[in-house]
Parts: C-alpha cells; structure tokens; sequence
C-alpha cells in the first residue's frame, strides 16, 4: 500500500492584497525598506512591482550594470526596486531609471563590500558572529551574540576597524547563535526534532522533500512520531560549509507528497515555483515548535559562525524562530518556496535574527525540483533554478500531521488567531 498524504483544505488566496499581511497571532512589525544611505536620491517614476516581479528586475539589471552594481533592495511600502549604483556612473543611473527601478549612488562597490567579508572571514571567524551585506545601508552588517565577549569581542571589534571608516557596522543580539534543532515532535530522528521544507521529485524520479543540514545530519532516518516507524532516508546533508540543508527521500516510493505549504488551523498554501530571497521583502515562515510567522528579509549571501562551525550563503531575516522550527519552510504570500530554517538567535517572544537556506541553492544541489502543488510532480525547468521553474512547491503532510502534536501548544495558541485565509489581519 502507498503512503498517501491528503492535503488538508487549501485557502484561496487570490493575490498580494487579497489577505492581511502579518502571520499568526503574533505580529512582527513590517519594517519597510529605508532609503537611506550614502549618496543622494535620485528621483525618477519607478515601476510598481510585486517582489517576486522586483527579484526579476534585479536578475536582470545586476550582470548589465557589471562593476557599478551595489546590491538592490525592495521597498515594499511604495513596492520598487533601489539599485545601488557605485562609482562615476550617470550613465549607469540613466539605464536604471529607464528599466523602471530607482537608482541611488553608494560609495560602496560590491566588490568591496565582498572583499571586507572575506577580510573578516579570515579574521574573525569565531562563534557567535554573523555578517551579511545590507544593500539598505550599503555596509556590511556584523552581528555578535551574547556569547561574543572578551578576547573574542576584541578580535571582532579589532577587525571591522581593519575594513576602513564606513565599510561595516557591528550590531549586537541579545541571544546565542544557534541551529534551531531540538528533541520533541514534527519529524523525527535520533531523538530531535527538525521540520519538514517542502516536497520535491529527485532527478531519478523518487519522491522526498528538504529540510536542514544539521537535522539531516543528526540522523539518517526520520519518522512521523517519536520513536515511529522511519519513514524518510537521508540522501545528502550539508551541514556546516557552504549551506544548510538536506535531502530526505520516502522510503515508500509510491508516496504522493504535497505541494503545498501548512499554514495551520486546516489552511494550506500551494507553492507555486522557487525563488530567490530579496532584501525588504515580506516573507513567512512555518514551523513545527512555533507555527506561522512573518517578517522580512534584511540581508542575503550571509555568513553565521554557530558552534558546530561556519556555514555561508545564507539569507538572514527578522522572522522569529524556535528550536524544533529548524528545515521549516519560508516563502511568500504568493506561492514562492523562498528558504528552509536554519537556525539564529532570540525566539517568538524577544524576537532576534533567524537565518535560512536558500531553496534555489539546494534544489540545485541536490538535483531536485519542488513539487507542484496539488501532488504532481512539477513540468518546469526543475534543478533549482529559481523563478524560472514556474512549478510548484509544497509543504507536506509530515509537518501537518506531527506539527499537530504533542509540544504545540504555543503554535496551537498561535494558529487560533488567524484568519480564514490562514494568514492574520494586518
């Protein structure tokens, strides 16, 4: 007999303005992209984008510009696209302008921003530090957690004023760097608790889904519930190094997985394609430990130095998270698979800084593309590719079924809040 997972009732969203904006009961602020920073403004009629269309743009225009591209950020308050634009470049500014987006000189190039954080990469590698380029202030933005003190705190201190006078700023958090990885219920194995990502179909056909590096290397074999039958094998994990995430195919082969993402009190979402994070962008995230939540996406290309070692290419964002919360799935209103939980500071009360694994990345790593929600298996590009998939995406019925039980009584809390959409009111 296959292992069949039903997807529970799918909530209609019609589109960006169709449901609130916040998730949960709990609400983080939306903090709309500033526009500050070196340079002046440099006014021009922008299109008006949605964020998956600004990711496009931002695609498309960055290899164009060559050496005078600095990064670019949505505002998703007056939805257009920054270019950051380095360097004596009128002409540059010009072909922004003409593209539809708002270009603002920086004095930061990229190549410089990426050089001072290979600089601290070599100087400052030690736990309990961060860092990740902040296109909104054209700096590179150095995160330290509560454990940073001492000799520690001095070889950070000593080496962000290496990189020059505005080149880097250093921020603290209340809280410790950490994979969000804990014993309890959602998936399990070796006595921890991960989340699912999202289904997927591996190059050769067999159905799985992703969750983190660190959960995938814990164990081998995950279950629905503690001490269950296994009913997932690791294929590949990375975890630390160059991301955070794994590959877990159904040892039943005729499973049919979901493409869809919970989000709690019987709602689901289809995901629709992967796509790449961008900066000021809305974003939500669903786990096993604390359930729907939203924020923003405040840095890409990061790098966190947790205990376990140094993982790079990571999207940082203001979304809280929990132990237990680490593989969940963050993506868009609109049905884009954005990135899977790897771990952070702080939690749902206090709030702090959470980190994910880029899905385009994994998906290409691994050899895998999402699937379709509605449980087909998708027709695009599949690979990894990004936005150009146009396939789906899904959250499965593990998460839907162990997130349901035992430990969720704050996510329970949580969830009791929302809408019929699933989504809360802004």
């Amino acid at each position: 007999m296959s292992h069949r997972r039903i997807p529970k009732r799918k909530a209609v969203l019609a589109g960006a303005g169709a449901v609130g904006v916040a998730a949960a009961a709990v609400l983080l602020p939306h903090a709309n992209a500033s526009q500050s920073g070196s340079g002046p403004q440099v006014k021009a009629e922008a299109r008006t984008l949605s964020a998956a269309a600004a990711q496009d743009l931002v695609s498309q225009l960055g290899p164009e510009l060559g050496d005078a591209y600095a990064g670019a950020y949505y505002d998703a308050q007056k939805q257009q696209v920054i270019v950051n634009v380095s360097g004596d470049s009128n002409n540059v500014i010009v072909q922004v302008n003409e593209a539809g987006a708002v270009a603002r000189p920086v004095e930061n190039s990229m190549s410089e921003l990426k050089s001072a954080a290979d600089d601290l990469a070599r100087k400052a590698t030690v736990p309990g530090t961060a860092w990740a380029v902040d296109p909104r202030t054209n700096l590179l933005m150095v995160t330290a957690d509560r454990t940073v003190s001492g000799d520690r705190w001095n070889r950070l201190e000593s080496a962000v004023a290496s990189l020059g006078s505005g080149m880097a700023r250093i921020q603290k958090s209340a809280g410790e760097f950490r994979p969000f990885l804990e014993g309890g219920d959602a998936i399990f194995g070796g006595g921890s608790r991960c989340s699912l990502g999202f289904n997927v179909t591996t190059g050769d056909g067999r159905p799985g889904f992703l969750t983190a590096g660190h959960c995938g290397v814990a164990d081998d074999q995950w279950s629905e519930e503690p001490n269950g039958a296994p009913i997932g094998t690791v294929q590949a994990a990375t975890f630390p190094g160059e991301g955070d995430f794994a590959l877990v195919t159904y040892d039943d082969p005729g499973t049919e997985a979901s493409g869809t993402v919970d989000l709690g009190n019987g709602q689901t979402l289809d995901i629709v394609r992967a796509d790449d994070a961008a900066v000021g962008q809305e974003v939500f995230r669903m786990g096993s430990t604390t359930g729907l939540d939203s924020g923003q996406v405040t840095g890409l290309n990061a790098t966190v130095n947790y205990p376990e070692g140094t993982v790079t290419g990571l999207i940082q964002t203001d979304v809280c998270a929990e132990p237990g919360d680490s593989g969940g799935a963050l993506f868009t209103r609109d049905g884009s698979a954005i990135g899977l939980t790897s771990g952070g500071s702080g939690d749902c009360t206090s709030g702090g800084e959470t980190f994910f694994q880029p899905v385009t990345t994994a998906l290409a790593a691994v050899g895998a593309q999402l699937v379709e929600g509605g449980g087909d298996q998708g027709q695009g590009q599949g690979q990894g590719q990004g936005q150009d998939q146009g396939q789906g995406g899904q959250e499965q019925g593990d998460q839907e079924q162990g997130g349901q039980g035992q430990g969720q009584g704050q996510a329970g809390q949580e969830q009791a809040g929302r809408d019929q959409d699933g989504f809360g009111g802004s």
